[in-house]
């Protein structure tokens, strides 16, 4: 950490040059003495990735910032704010707490955070950050997070684990047995500190790969926003062994729509389908990674199109958590139909269908934007069909 970085004419120049193009930064000499040109190219990097991700960082004057890396592994401050809603009580662990951002949001809803963190320069910025956010309830330690549980005798009412999804060649990887720490080859360690953990993996773990891996999980939280899946969060209880909740969420610029089920009533939902109706209905994200595919048709009284269509179908247009469109044309799927439609764009959808969206937009020179919208879909009767829609 060089604390020449914080004096006011580097800040000055940092905040000037947000926009600056890196490279001509990195080429210049350094106008300041004791700081390198890369360092100063970290510094805007790192800030400019902060202003909508982390708008309490790059609007508090004097913030250090880490390689952009770091910036881009940790949470947003939507999902941080999201997971200190699960957690409540006096002490936390946060045993591989990075930049610190997940901490920082957990300090507004307990007493005492501790911020473990194995890099010792990620470590050092952590702690400055949060004297200068202001935060007096986190104590920072540089240390590996399993080896600081296993010296010392301190017991928390929550433990969060956001394990490094990267091998020693800094190679993404998604299995919990490759991550550091290895959570499930240190669970009873980690469980006899505490009763209640709140890990994070990586939205692309499969639920059921997780679910073998683990032991007394109690709920799991799939959080998404605008639409795109960003975490994945279990909720593991020491001793339990009943019903799994799902809980998704998808965040919306005013809004966030959630719905939330047992595990196991899918495999028992009623299956009801029908021919495309009035209106389509496509569930975000977040219900999609879920699973719930008969479930979320019987809470708002929608059909499917197909056992392995996931979109719906209604008469009356109702609210639903996901997009929703008019249909406007259900036709069989062929050339004569698609170029009579003289689209020269359109917005191109594939569920359950052979064919990609490239091969799509390549056979009838579609290319990609404008308010139509076509859905290429198998029907109830395993027709392949295409749906003309606008949005609603």
């Amino acid at each position: 950490m060089n604390k020449k970085l914080l004096n006011t004419g580097v800040q000055s120049f940092i905040n000037e040059n947000i926009n600056t193009d890196i490279m001509s930064v990195l080429l210049k000499k350094s106008p300041f003495e004791g700081i390198e040109p890369k360092e100063l190219a970290q510094q805007i990097a790192s800030r400019k990735k902060c202003q909508f991700k982390l708008p309490l960082w790059f609007n508090t004057p004097g913030v250090y910032y880490p390689k952009k890396t770091n910036i881009e592994q940790c949470s947003s401050e939507i999902t941080a704010a999201y997971k200190a809603e699960i957690v409540s009580g006096k002490s936390l662990l946060d045993l591989s707490g990075g930049f610190g951002v997940d901490s920082t949001f957990f300090s507004k809803n307990i007493k005492e955070v501790w911020h473990t963190e194995i890099d010792r320069e990620l470590s050092e910025i952590a702690a400055y950050n949060f004297d200068k956010l202001g935060v007096k309830n986190i104590k920072s330690y540089h240390a590996d997070g399993i080896t600081f549980l296993e010296s010392n005798e301190q017991e928390f009412d929550w433990i969060y684990i956001d394990p490094s999804r990267r091998d020693t060649s800094q190679n993404k990887v998604f299995r919990l047995s490759d991550c550091h720490p290895d959570v499930p080859a240190h669970l009873p360690l980690i469980l006899s500190k505490t009763n209640n953990i709140l890990l994070k993996t990586s939205p692309l773990l499969d639920i059921s790969s997780g679910l073998s891996a683990l032991q007394h999980v109690m709920e799991i939280h799939i959080v998404a926003v605008n639409n795109e899946v960003k975490e994945l969060l279990w909720v593991l209880q020491n001793g339990y062994s009943g019903a799994i909740t799902i809980k998704t969420i998808n965040f919306q610029k005013n809004d966030r729509h959630i719905f939330n089920f047992e595990l196991g009533l899918e495999k028992s939902a009623a299956l009801h389908l029908s021919a495309p109706l009035a209106f389509l209905y496509e569930p975000n994200a977040a219900i999609m990674k879920s699973g719930a595919f008969k479930l979320i048709g019987n809470q708002f009284s929608l059909k499917k199109l197909h056992e392995h269509t996931h979109l719906y179908t209604s008469d009356h247009l109702i609210n639903f958590p996901g997009r929703r469109f008019n249909i406007l044309k259900a036709f069989r799927y062929n050339r004569k139909e698609i170029t009579s439609l003289k689209l020269d764009k359109a917005n191109v959808s594939v569920r359950n269908f052979p064919v990609i969206v490239a091969e799509i937009r390549k056979k009838f020179k579609i290319k990609d934007g404008g308010n139509t919208y076509l859905f290429f879909i198998t029907d109830l009767d395993n027709n392949l069909k295409v749906l003309l829609c606008n949005k609603c």
